[in-house]
């Protein structure tokens, strides 16, 4: 349980950027920008697309059971960091859950049909659907209310599925949809508008410098076919993530495993998962069909939540279940070749407290949880855990895809990470350790705002920080350096 904040902090952090001109004129008084949505008749449009999403997929099995169950106890409320921090009954998961629920059940059940028309009302408004975009999209869809709904209502994928309606009538941000449109659509085919001159010249600056560094030759090796492993992480890290890359290559160097980086794709970044189905099933495609042309044998995703999650469960679902490429984190391999003795970490190196941030994607389902600390506290003499943890982790408050939404940043460091600061603070850690893109990005900017001196890194930053190579790699590195020629002088 978290104070609320005051008065004064929420109108700071509900403030918004969008001018009085352009909310007038899109009808839409929403904190993040729109680029085109529907105007007329937004009730109809949002109707029909509900329609057509319930006739091309399996959700109207889910919602069945859900209309069903009661869905307003709001036990969930317990576990809702943006609730605990507003006091707002409409923060209450339950109650935003409801909002589509209620839609559901009157325009697309026969006892809300038969209902509307005995009494004739109940009917779906422009302003119900206003109230849904404004409200989905302060929701962090982290699914810890979902632990507590005593009938096992998952609000976050309620969430999701009003996302998804609204996005088919164009109301979604700004910040996610031109993302997607330039790694679907786009000439560089990732979500950073990376080319690949670009990418390749960062790789070998960074192949330079890891030699400098540790004296061994680490590569990143570029369009190799047949190899165990397709790397995809989230495109970010190539601007914003050196340390973390660096320590990728490090342990494959280790290792010794093959491994490649392919430049007809390389971001595991896939927005779908927070506001499009046929989006997230575009993307997904994109990651398969690349390591395919390279004859790859799995895909191995980065520090990244959102892009394992994707790639996890919708690679089998869109790309051919049993027979799709298996998906691996990057974490997972770590830990498999830590236990098998095949990568040394100096224990001295890191000597500062460090404590781990379960990113929700990978932790909510149980998924990754142990392997991450198991790798910490493998080397890191002051490794400490927050409370709770796990599949019961607090959010970082960027979850969802909102940390994308630069507008609502005052949202998201005071309202969403209230509760993740206060729990990062009892730790009195020097290291977070966050292996999440979205995470990282959120979290530096919520200590930065919660005045914590904090540093934010990835797992495997420290762990290029502690590896140990074989003797050998270094002579090998030796003896592959040109030596200079002995000046005349000299001789």
């Amino acid at each position: 349980m978290i104070d609320k904040l005051s008065d004064e902090e929420l109108k700071h952090a509900f403030k918004t950027e969008r001018k009085p001109e352009v909310v007038e004129k899109q009808k839409l008084n929403v904190r993040y920008h729109v680029e085109d949505p529907v105007v007329e008749g937004r009730a109809q449009k949002f109707l029909e697309a509900f329609a057509a999403i319930l006739k091309n997929t399996n959700y109207g099995f889910v919602l069945d059971q859900y209309v069903r169950s009661s869905a307003k106890c709001s036990r969930c409320a317990t576990e809702c960091q943006v609730y605990q921090a507003t006091r707002d009954p409409r923060d209450i998961p339950c109650y935003r859950s409801e909002l589509l629920l209620s839609v559901y059940r009157r325009h697309f059940t026969v006892g809300g049909l038969l209902k509307g028309r005995l009494f004739g009302s109940g009917y779906l408004t422009d302003e119900k659907v206003n109230e849904m975009a404004e409200s989905f999209w302060n929701c962090t869809a982290c699914r810890r209310c979902s632990l507590q709904c005593p009938v096992g209502i998952d609000h976050g994928l309620v969430t999701h599925l009003g996302r998804y309606i609204l996005s088919e009538i164009g109301i979604a941000p700004r910040a996610l949809v031109v993302s997607t449109r330039e790694q679907l659509e786009g000439k560089t085919g990732n979500t950073s508008a990376i080319p690949v001159p670009a990418l390749l010249d960062t790789l070998e600056f960074l192949e330079e410098d890891m030699l400098e560094e540790k004296q061994v030759e680490i590569k990143f090796p570029i369009d190799q076919e047949n190899c165990e492993y397709v790397f995809f992480p989230a495109v970010s890290d190539f601007l914003m993530e050196a340390d973390t890359l660096m320590g990728n290559a490090a342990v494959f160097t280790a290792t010794g495993d093959s491994w490649t980086i392919g430049t007809g794709y390389f971001d595991g970044i896939n927005y779908g998962l927070f506001y499009s189905d046929r989006m997230l099933d575009r993307i997904v495609k994109k990651v398969v069909e690349e390591t395919k042309r390279l004859k790859g044998k799995k895909i191995l995703i980065g520090e990244c939540g959102h892009a394992s999650r994707s790639a996890k469960y919708f690679v089998p679902v869109f790309c051919g279940g049993k027979d799709a490429p298996p998906v691996i984190n990057c974490m997972e391999y770590l830990w498999e070749q830590l236990k098998k003795g095949r990568i040394k970490l100096d224990p001295n190196v890191i000597t500062d407290v460090v404590t781990y941030h379960d990113p929700c994607n990978i932790s909510r389902q149980g998924w990754i949880i142990d392997k991450p600390r198991e790798i910490l506290r493998s080397f890191c003499k002051n490794y400490v855990d927050m409370e709770p943890k796990g599949m019961k982790n607090i959010c970082c408050g960027g979850g969802g895809g909102t940390v994308s939404i630069d507008e609502i940043r005052p949202y998201r460091t005071s309202i969403g990470g209230k509760a993740k600061a206060e729990q990062v603070r009892k730790t009195g850690a020097k290291y977070l350790v966050a292996p999440c893109a979205n995470c990282k990005k959120q979290l530096r900017e919520l200590m930065e705002d919660q005045g914590l001196d904090v540093e934010v890194v990835g797992l495997h930053d420290l762990v290029y920080k502690a590896i140990i190579f074989d003797e050998s790699l270094k002579k090998k590195a030796q003896e592959q350096v040109p030596q200079p020629e002995e000046s005349e002088v000299e001789k």
